[in-house]
C-alpha cells in the first residue's frame, strides 16, 4: 500500500488541527464528495441491517477524522454546505474553542434523522476531539493500530460496533488494522468499505473470510472520491492503475479519483439479503465543479489536458 500511495498528495497537516477548516478548505477545493455519495448507501445498509437482525446499528467509522460521516448521517447537511459554512470570514477569524462551541450549538439545533450512533477512530487526537467534544460521535478514540494494539480501555469503546465502515481508509491501513478492530467487537459485524480503485481489497476479505464473512462488490456502480491535485498525482494514479490492469477510460482518465462499494458480512445475511438487492444506486458520479486533469487522445498518443 505505500508504495501505491507514493503518488497521491498528502493531506497530513489538515488533520492535526483542533477544527475541520483546513479540511473543508483544501479538499472541499477539490470536490471532495465521497461522504455524500457515500450516505445514501450506508443509509441503505443500515436500514438493512436494522430489519434482518432487530437491534439498534452501532458504525465504527474507521478513519473518521473529523466526524464527518457521522455528520452527513444525522444531520441534514452535506460537504458543500460545510464548506460554506466554514469558508465565512466570521468564521474564519475565530480560534478553534469558539469553533467548537459553536458547532456544539449548531449541531444541536438541527433534527437528528441518523439510523445508528457512530463511534470514530482516527489517527489524529485533534480530530477525534473535535467530533467527540461537538456530539458527533456517541465515543471516539485516536489509536494507529497499523503500529500497535489497542488498549483494554479503547477495545471497550469499540466493542459494541455491529457496522463498521471506511469511505477511504482503506489504503491508508491495512488488514492489520482491521485485524485488530475486529478481535475487539462483541458481534460479528457489517463491513461497508469504499475503496479507491487504484487499492487491492484481497487481503481485507481473506481476512473476513477467515471470521466466516462473504465479501461482494457493488456491481455496475463507482463512486467519486474527488478530483486529482495535479498532474502528478493524476500520472501516477494512472500508471499504478494500469499496472494493475485496471481500464481507466471514463473513470480516473475523466480526471476523477474512484471507488467501489465493499460489503463483507456473515454468510447468513449475504444469503439472506443479496448486497444488489438491498442498494439502489441514484447516482455515484456527481457533476464536479472546478478544472480537472484528463487524458485525450488515441490509444498510442495519450495527453493529458485539462477540463473546465
Amino acid at each position: 500500500m505505500t508504495r501505491i500511495n507514493s503518488g497521491k498528495a498528502v493531506f497530513n497537516d489538515i488533520y492535526i488541527q483542533g477544527d475541520p477548516r483546513s479540511y473543508f478548505s483544501i479538499l472541499g477545493s477539490l470536490d471532495y464528495m465521497i461522504p455524500d455519495v457515500a450516505e445514501p448507501i450506508i443509509r441503505q445498509l443500515i436500514e438493512a441491517r436494522a430489519r434482518l437482525h432487530g437491534d439498534a446499528s452501532t458504525v465504527l467509522d474507521i478513519g473518521c477524522s473529523y466526524g464527518i460521516n457521522a455528520a452527513i448521517h444525522r444531520f441534514p447537511v452535506n460537504c458543500a454546505s460545510l464548506r460554506q459554512r466554514y469558508a465565512r470570514r466570521e468564521m474564519m477569524e475565530l480560534d478553534t474553542q469558539e469553533i467548537v462551541g459553536l458547532d456544539r450549538h449548531f449541531y444541536a439545533s438541527w433534527p437528528d434523522i441518523g439510523m445508528s450512533r457512530f463511534i470514530g477512530i482516527d489517527s489524529s487526537a485533534p480530530a477525534i476531539r473535535y467530533a467527540n467534544a461537538v456530539g458527533l460521535h456517541d465515543a471516539g478514540i485516536a489509536a494507529d493500530l497499523e503500529a500497535g494494539p489497542l488498549s483494554a480501555a479503547d477495545a471497550e469503546v469499540i466493542a459494541p460496533a455491529n457496522i463498521l465502515l471506511s469511505t477511504g481508509a482503506v489504503g491508508y491501513v491495512t488488514d492489520r488494522t482491521y485485524r485488530r478492530l475486529l478481535d475487539a467487537v462483541t458481534a460479528q459485524p457489517w463491513v461497508i468499505s469504499f475503496v479507491l480503485r487504484m487499492f487491492p481489497y484481497d487481503n481485507f476479505a481473506a481476512l473476513l473470510a477467515e471470521r466466516g464473512m462473504v465479501t461482494e462488490k457493488l456491481s455496475g456502480s463507482a463512486f467519486v472520491q474527488r478530483r486529482f491535485q495535479d498532474e502528478a498525482e493524476f500520472a501516477q494514479t494512472l500508471a499504478v492503475l494500469e499496472g494493475r490492469g485496471i481500464d481507466t477510460a471514463g473513470f480516473e482518465a475523466d480526471g476523477l479519483f474512484v471507488a467501489e462499494l465493499y460489503v463483507s458480512r456473515p454468510e447468513a445475511d449475504a444469503r439472506a439479503m443479496p448486497l444488489d438487492d438491498i442498494v439502489t444506486v441514484t447516482s455515484g458520479r456527481f457533476k464536479t465543479v472546478g478544472s480537472r486533469f484528463v487524458q485525450v487522445g488515441q490509444r498510442n498518443d495519450m495527453r493529458v489536458a485539462m477540463e473546465a
